[in-house]
């Protein structure tokens, strides 16, 4: 089974998501921060099942565009789905090999991105 790291400050919207994808037949983790989700990140077992990330990116502190940029220091190949609902986001994201949705994300899409991503992490050598 996948597991997946979901980040977003906001509760409702963390909650909906995570219900969403644990729906769907996903294991996830969640963290309310970058910091949060790096930290989650440091546990050998999450760090050995994770298959990919999602994250919104609009975050106090740390931006997405800022945790994804630390991430690929650690991780260059897990997926990154990022979620947001500022249209010029993918311009941050350039050269990170992230994904990005638009907010509000229809759970299906949310839930096909995730297997897409899945599938060409299978498929690649």
């Amino acid at each position: 089974m996948a597991h997946l790291l979901l980040i977003d400050d906001d509760p409702v919207q963390l909650s909906v998501r995570e219900a969403v994808l644990r729906r769907a037949g996903f294991t996830v983790s969640i963290a309310t921060s970058a910091e949060g989700a790096m930290a989650v990140m440091r546990s050998e077992l999450l760090a050995t099942n994770l298959r990919v990330i999602i994250t919104d990116h609009v975050m106090p502190g740390v931006s997405g565009a800022e945790f994804v940029r630390a991430l690929r220091t650690l991780n260059s190949t897990v997926p990154v789905i990022v979620i947001s609902g500022l249209p010029e986001v993918e311009s941050k994201y350039l050269g990170l090999n992230v994904r990005c949705l638009t907010k509000p994300c229809p759970p299906q899409l949310m839930i096909e991105t995730v297997n897409q991503c899945l599938q060409e992490a299978a498929d690649t050598p």
